[in-house]
């Protein structure tokens, strides 16, 4: 597990670097972002990152407490966990590399549904709340019904990022690795906490 959580952390790190804003992230970006993004399908898809885990996480906790079930209260903590060590990961990287938003480094080519506050386009912090979002649920429930349309919702979310013109394609792979990798991060550490394994009684003579 440490060594993959190294290559994780190692690969967000030098993704930015290794591939700024080049030709094939700007041109695709251009092929998906409209001169006027102007759907609101796109744009209530996009908020939908911040009220959905919310809902999730919520719901599952208040289900555990009224029903008195504890893997549903254990479920709620672990999205707590991954939502929250996602958005962590993802800002300290956005302030670490401060990449410029591509509707201000493109002006005349990307056109963003509103206007840009901040020069952090790198990881996309949607993309990475969702997959968060999407990865622990399906790491819990382990069921098609579950996974199929959450990570659907997910990837949903990552596209409309782009149709707004906010991020870069490479913003949003990023925050799917974020995302899904803290939600790795947390289901294991979980299972430390939560799930201690019972210790070995020694055979009796």
């Amino acid at each position: 597990m440490a060594k993959w959580l190294s290559t994780f952390l190692v690969l967000v790190w030098i993704f930015p670097g290794s591939c700024p804003a080049q030709n094939w992230d700007v041109e695709l970006l251009d092929r998906i972002n409209p001169q006027y993004p102007t759907s609101t399908f796109w744009a209530q898809t996009s908020h939908s990152a911040y009220w959905v885990p919310a809902v999730a996480t919520v719901g599952t906790l208040a289900y555990g407490i009224l029903k008195k079930d504890k893997q549903a209260k254990l479920n709620g903590v672990e999205l707590i966990l991954s939502i929250g060590a996602s958005a962590a990961i993802c800002q300290s990287i956005k302030w670490a590399v401060g990449r410029t938003r591509p509707g201000d480094a493109y002006p005349n080519l990307i056109y963003p549904d509103t206007p840009n506050h901040d020069n952090q386009s790198f990881p996309s912090g949607h993309t990475s709340f969702v997959f968060a979002t999407a990865t622990t649920l399906s790491l819990q429930y382990k069921k098609w019904y579950v996974t199929v349309p959450a990570f659907a919702w997910a990837g949903s979310v990552g596209y409309s990022r782009m149709y707004l013109g906010k991020h870069y394609p490479s913003d949003v792979f990023g925050g799917i690795v974020v995302g899904a990798g803290s939600a790795c991060l947390s289901h294991w550490l979980s299972k430390k906490l939560f799930y201690p394994k019972p210790k070995k009684t020694e055979a009796l003579d």
